[in-house]
């Protein structure tokens, strides 16, 4: 696609002499380095993606899109104190923009500041309406457990997304920590319905049912070796709410159904039954 690219600008500017050839060249070469910054920062490996805008912001250090892609790379890495240092070199450079704001409360949340990614996203004006701010504002509400706040941000990021399945994930588990196990299971579930192979979902669904005592695994598209994993999470938690031998079957059920040894589920067996011995 390069050469391509290349040859037509080319081409196009033949009859232009050596001025214009340098020029034509000059610009597939940006085009070229746009569209790599743009693969590292969606799809690229996390620790390629930081090397490659690692090496870039060195050569080129005030262009401040690949600082962005620095920053958002560290973060996607599982290195969001890094990510956070570089958001705030982005702060002070032109061009900076409200999303760079919002990325970075995001950077200080991974990064366990909620106190940082509170006061970043103050500075974001209330006319700055996106998905990415209010679910981050909703996170930040839960942190602060200012539940009709939180649930406001939520219901607002599900409307301006078609993938909303990570923020009712989130909504969902935010329910089940106050104690509300019956509105979570309807986030869980329909969270399922964009995203059916989320298996965190998945497996929060099943906690948010066993909380109510609903032990028997809901009717959603699962493999084999998800079926065994969510017995156990079932079977753990019957133990801890007392229903013992309902528990002790749903913990058989997951070591009989695997299709490989369940080492976790078969030593929670083995202890339960030491126990009663």
């Amino acid at each position: 696609m390069r050469q391509t690219v290349l040859l037509l600008l080319l081409a196009l500017c033949a009859c232009g002499g050596d001025r214009q050839a340098k020029k034509a060249l000059e610009a597939a070469g940006e085009i070229d380095r746009n569209n790599m910054a743009d693969i590292m920062q969606t799809v690229a490996d996390p620790r390629e993606a930081v090397s490659y805008f690692t090496r870039v912001t060195t050569e080129q250090p005030d262009r401040i899109d690949l600082q962005r892609g620095l920053a958002k790379s560290l973060v996607r890495n599982g290195q969001p104190e890094q990510g956070v240092k570089v958001w705030q070199k982005v702060m002070t450079m032109p061009g900076v923009t409200n999303d760079d704001k919002v990325s970075m409360a995001e950077a200080e949340i991974r990064a366990g500041d909620w106190k940082a990614a509170q006061a970043t996203l103050a500075s974001v004006p209330p006319t700055h309406e996106t998905f990415d701010r209010y679910r981050i504002e909703a996170m930040v509400a839960d942190s602060n457990r200012q539940w009709a706040r939180a649930d406001s941000f939520y219901e607002t990021a599900v409307g301006l997304t078609t993938r909303p399945a990570g923020v009712l994930n989130n909504w969902g588990f935010s329910k089940l920590t106050r104690g509300e196990p019956g509105a979570a299971e309807k986030l869980f579930g329909q969270a399922l319905t964009y995203d059916p192979d989320n298996f965190t979902a998945k497996n929060n669904l099943v906690l948010a049912r066993a909380a109510q005592r609903k032990y028997e695994l809901p009717i959603i598209e699962m493999t084999q070796t998800e079926r065994s994993k969510l017995l156990y999470t079932a079977g753990l938690s019957a133990i801890k709410q007392g229903d013992v031998t309902i528990g002790r079957g749903l913990l058989q059920d997951a070591v009989d159904t695997s299709p490989v040894y369940f080492d976790e589920a078969q030593r929670a067996l083995d202890a339960l039954d030491a126990k009663r011995g």
